[in-house]
């Protein structure tokens, strides 16, 4: 049988419109996530390509959360966020190795404390927005040594990247990447100098 568009079949067969509210499903909107897109390189500082790719969206009306966990110098920190094109959130740690020098932080196990609490205070942010939905992308840059220096668990990141929501990608960045993270990827682009 086919129903056309018009009304005058329902109108001719009103038992077709009523519908019990006992019958009806209840339909949840399922929400797509973007996909995991995973940057390697050999050498650390390769990965502006991708933070222009986070400008470029910004712009273009997307919002993007970007964190750079081993950069600082700004004593930025996830109370200072840079606000960027009015869509792109920037955040670097308010302490980080990238600072100092490493027998600096050595020979100084306060400042070494700092700068892992600096670091896993970012990684909580990014907890909250890779499950919040609120961003379009995020951009997670250099996570993969924060996981080689113990300061992110690898296994929290993976518990967090299965349960994200988000409508967009997640772009990881690193040099020496976890093969139980290159088997969740969507896509891997190896970077070369």
């Amino acid at each position: 049988m086919v129903i056309s568009s018009s009304n005058n079949y329902f109108k001719s067969n009103p038992d077709l419109l009523e519908i019990s509210s006992a019958n009806k499903i209840n339909l949840k909107k399922f929400k797509q996530n973007g996909q995991i897109q995973i940057y390697q390189s050999s050498y650390r500082g390769s990965y502006y390509s991708i933070i222009r790719d986070g400008l470029r969206n910004a712009a273009l009306g997307k919002k993007v959360l970007l964190v750079q966990f081993m950069k600082g110098g700004v004593k930025q920190g996830v109370a200072n966020q840079l606000k960027l094109c009015g869509n792109l959130n920037w955040v670097r740690s308010s302490h980080s190795y990238d600072q100092y020098d490493s027998e600096e932080i050595e020979n100084n196990k306060n400042l070494e404390k700092s700068i892992h609490e600096s670091t896993y205070e970012l990684w909580n942010l990014c907890k909250k927005e890779l499950v919040s939905g609120e961003n379009d992308q995020i951009i997670l840059d250099e996570i993969f040594l924060a996981i080689e220096m113990k300061i992110i668990d690898k296994d929290d990141l993976i518990s967090t990247l299965e349960n994200r929501n988000i409508p967009g990608d997640v772009i990881l960045t690193g040099t020496d990447i976890p093969k139980e993270l290159l088997l969740m990827a969507n896509q891997i682009t190896q970077l070369r100098s």
